[in-house]
């Protein structure tokens, strides 16, 4: 029999890739999600669908029997501390029920000097659980997402607030989540957190003008000052700006804090460039306007 694995975060930019190349690799996948109807509309009639939310323990106990694995891919958005207590009811779910893997997704910058940082802070707890959980866990602390850079884009704009002087090695969802499949195949990765980077790294404003070369060549791409977005959003009201604003600050700040030397050696690098990624999704776009 296959083992089952309950993917949390499914319905999401990075949960979805990992749920599909689970699910192809022969595991049995089953979809945690507050709504069935999102989750069937998804994924069909050949993913498991468990109703459920990460705060309420009871749906998670159900969610969690009879599964061999749990990969965590949480977004708190506005509330970030909804990561930290998120993994917490689930490490305590997965252990009632007796699930023996864990896999989690937090950050390549994700470390005790940044925990000043909201977000960052969340995710450093939720590793803290993790760790100290006793089950077997790998933590991915992934940089940048490839798949990330659209939310950059508003119509013919493409900003970056602040200095941002650090390079990322962008990734693709496809190579991470190639990682994930392989480590619930291997017991070598049981225990680690590994460093998940792309092969080539990119300040973001570069990074944007590669995507918006092949997908909107009439884009600029602009560096806004971080005073002046400030006062702009204190003057406009502008409410989308000023959210975004303690995350502009935070990456103009930090920077990637690993290697990727043992990912590589016990899952394989991340093989797709930036390029190699804009050049394929913009070939999916035309064939499916063809179509």
């Amino acid at each position: 029999m296959a083992e089952k694995i309950l993917v949390i975060g499914a319905t999401g930019l990075l949960g979805e890739p990992v749920a599909r190349k689970l699910k192809a690799d022969g595991y049995t996948v089953r979809i945690l999600s507050r709504s069935v109807e999102k989750a069937k509309a998804k994924y069909g009639a050949n993913f498991e669908i468990a109703v459920g939310d990460v705060e309420d323990t009871r749906t998670l106990e159900a969610a969690l029997r009879n599964c061999d694995g749990v990969h965590i891919n949480l977004d708190g958005g506005q509330d970030p501390d909804l990561e930290r207590r998120g993994v917490i009811n689930i490490v305590e779910a997965a252990k009632k029920v007796g699930v023996k893997r864990l896999t989690y997704l937090s950050g390549a910058s994700v470390c005790e000097e940044n925990r000043w940082f909201a977000g960052t802070n969340a995710k450093y707890q939720a590793e803290a659980a993790i760790t100290s959980s006793g089950l077997a866990y790998t933590i991915f602390k992934a940089t940048f997402f490839i798949e990330s850079l659209p939310r950059f884009v508003q119509g013919k704009r493409a900003s970056v607030i602040g200095k941002q002087p650090s390079s990322w090695h962008w990734v693709s969802a496809v190579d991470y989540a190639e990682m994930v499949s392989k480590a619930y195949r291997s017991s070598e990765v049981a225990g680690k957190a590994i460093y998940v980077l792309g092969p080539e790294a990119y300040t973001l404003e570069n990074a944007l003008k590669i995507y918006c070369g092949t997908f909107s060549p009439n884009t600029a791409v602009s560096n806004l000052p971080m005073g002046m977005a400030r006062l702009i959003a204190l003057m406009s009201g502008n409410k989308e700006l000023k959210q975004v604003l303690p995350f502009f600050n935070y990456t103009g700040k930090v920077r990637e804090n690993g290697d990727s030397n043992a990912a590589k050696a016990l899952l394989g690098r991340p093989f797709i460039t930036l390029e190699e990624w804009c050049k394929a999704r913009s070939g999916e776009l035309a064939a499916s306007i063809k179509a």
